[in-house]
């Protein structure tokens, strides 16, 4: 079957406008949901119970976002953008009331679970849609507002959900989407036009099962290694053991599939492999600075959350001004070429992210947020863009869900990783206090997450006691760490880069 729309995909430029504010809002709810719930958990908490079972709210929604991704990729490809969003939204949307009227725990995480589906969706459709309504010169400004909507969410997030906990319900949290998310599937409905050219489909049922099952495994033991249970645990080894096998049958399956859902011509194209790989990166990357610079912000330098959120907003300033940028540049000299600017000075921006001390002004720590930020702006837009441009219209959903899920493990990778870096290094301060708090430290702080809190929370003299001091020198040396980290993921992504080549040409695929 071919799948056209008007103009390649291009349609009516009058319409681009509000067509995009609408993927922008869709975007919005969907990044917002992954992070307003972390300040109302004390409310959920108490109104629902489960204190042992929360973290799961954001794992569930985390990993049916992410092993969704691809297969919604293909069905774009198949049956056109529209439905798909449509089905998105809907599931998304359907979550959010469902979540909203909740009356226990586990019926709210089961009821996350339908929102990560719906968010799987609206995801990768979203960039998709953007690829196809505007040109290759264009498509990084729009890029860059995408991302933007993903920084500022991770930054206004914890503060609406503080917010509605505290003025008028936890259940508001999920009940703001259904009037929001109403408005973009109708502008959508009214705006967005494409001509889909039907035909006969094999669909790849069993290719779908076993991707989501072997992806559901990996994410799900890299979720909850080291947190749920132990990494050499036998519960890990049996999981991680089962995925692999899972994605194995799902290789072999792929090889003899008529129309597979995630074709295995996406890791053998070096334009490809090489931006799925940087985006890889861009995710580690990502996850690593919006959960830890306002740990170190608040933790270690003593600042508000709101002056910690205004810090990280520099990397969401940075981003969306270097893509629109970045347009013009790889119109001159080549999608790799701009992305490697890109990655150096990514690589500059983590650099003087580890070079903070712990008396840094919090000016500093905007001015590295910003250098990242135009450096991710200048590095994962392009390399998106050229993903998107080496293929058609009916190859473009299946590379740009790709390109998704990568970042999504990205993420998934980076934050068990960065997770354990910061556990292990907090554990190995507080088992080796000072002597003069051998016996204090030791008995007020039997772990990281509750010496981690009483810095966070300390008031008066207490945020100046002793033991307050030796736990922000805990978690500077926690956060420092992890900053190197991210030095090491930039550096790596340099490497991804340059297997792409320097010269874009759109694949054939005779």
């Amino acid at each position: 079957m071919t799948t056209t729309t008007t103009s390649k995909g291009i349609g009516l430029r009058s319409e681009r406008g509000p067509v995009l504010a609408a993927i922008m809002l869709c975007t919005g709810l969907v990044a917002l949901d992954s992070t307003i719930i972390a300040t109302a958990v004390p409310s959920v908490v108490g109104d629902l119970g489960g204190f042992s079972q929360f973290p799961w709210l954001f794992s569930i929604y985390l990993l049916t976002q992410a092993v969704t991704v691809p297969i919604y990729g293909k069905l774009a490809d198949v049956f056109g953008r529209k439905p798909v969003m449509f089905f998105g939204i809907a599931a998304f949307l359907l979550g959010s009331v469902l979540c909203g009227v909740a009356w226990s725990m586990p019926a709210l995480i089961a009821f996350r679970a339908i929102q990560g589906i719906g968010a799987g969706a609206v995801q990768p459709i979203s960039i998709t849609m953007a690829g196809d309504l505007y040109s290759v010169e264009e498509r990084a400004r729009v890029q860059g507002y995408l991302a933007s909507v993903w920084g500022i969410s991770a930054v206004v997030g914890p503060t609406l959900g503080g917010v509605f906990s505290e003025y008028v319900s936890w259940r508001w949290i999920f009940f703001i989407n259904l009037p929001l998310g109403a408005v973009a599937a109708w502008v959508l409905a009214r705006r967005f036009e494409e001509r889909v050219e039907r035909g006969s489909h094999r669909i790849d049922y069993l290719g779908t099962v076993l991707l989501t099952g072997g992806s559901s495994l990996l994410i799900l033991g890299l979720l909850e290694g080291g947190v749920a249970w132990e990494w050499n645990s036998a519960p890990s080894l049996l999981i991680f053991g089962a995925g692999v096998l899972l994605i194995a049958a799902f290789v072999l399956a792929e090889r003899r599939a008529a129309e597979p859902v995630l074709p295995l011509w996406v890791f053998r194209r070096r334009t490809l492999t090489g931006g799925n790989l940087v985006s890889v990166g861009v995710g580690a990357l990502t996850i690593g600075l919006t959960s830890y610079v306002p740990t170190y912000a608040q933790g270690v330098l003593g600042t508000g959350a709101l002056v910690a959120g205004f810090a990280l907003a520099a990397l969401t300033i940075g981003w969306p001004l270097a893509a629109t940028f970045s347009g013009r540049l790889y119109m001159r000299i080549g999608f790799r070429d701009t992305a490697l600017i890109g990655i150096v000075v990514v690589v500059a921006g983590t650099v003087l992210c580890a070079l903070l001390g712990r008396n840094a002004m919090i000016w500093q720590v905007a001015a590295a947020c910003f250098v990242v930020g135009v450096g991710l702006g200048l590095s994962a837009s392009p390399t998106m863009v050229a993903v998107q441009s080496v293929v058609g219209w009916e190859r473009r959903g299946v590379v740009t869900a790709t390109n998704m899920f990568s970042r999504s493990i990205g993420s998934t990778v980076g934050a068990a990783m960065l997770g354990a870096i910061s556990n292990a290094t907090l554990s190995d301060r507080f088992a080796h206090p000072p002597a003069s708090l051998a016996d204090s430290a030791a008995g007020r702080l039997p772990d990281s997450l509750d010496a981690t809190s009483l810095v966070l929370n300390a008031q008066g003299a207490a945020a100046h006691s002793a033991a307050a001091s030796f736990v922000r020198g805990a978690l500077y040396d926690a956060v420092h760490h992890i900053f190197v980290a991210l030095v090491v993921v930039a550096v790596l992504s340099v490497g991804a880069l340059l297997l792409m080549p320097r010269r874009t040409t759109e694949l054939s695929f005779d």
